[in-house]
């Protein structure tokens, strides 16, 4: 068996609310490169954005599985 380090991180995932709205702000106001637009395979009727350079290189890419009307996280006990 050899060891085999991380050297970085593939994408980072996160939820958001209204699809058009990620959009408009990720790519339309921070100019990031929307990458590709799927569904998500656990959940068909969501879609799953990608958003990095224009190649897609791994530790560019942001994703985002947008739920229109999903509710904001609880602030954390004790912060």
């Amino acid at each position: 068996m050899t060891n085999k380090l991380i050297t970085g991180i593939h994408h980072v995932t996160a939820l958001a609310d209204d699809p058009q709205k990620n959009v408009d702000f990720y790519a339309g106001i921070l100019g990031l490169r929307l990458v590709k637009k799927t569904i998500n395979f656990d959940a068909p009727d969501v879609y799953h954005f990608y958003y990095g350079n224009e190649i897609g290189a791994p530790g560019t890419i942001m994703t985002f599985f947008p739920y229109s009307g999903i509710q904001r996280a609880a602030k954390a006990l004790g912060n």
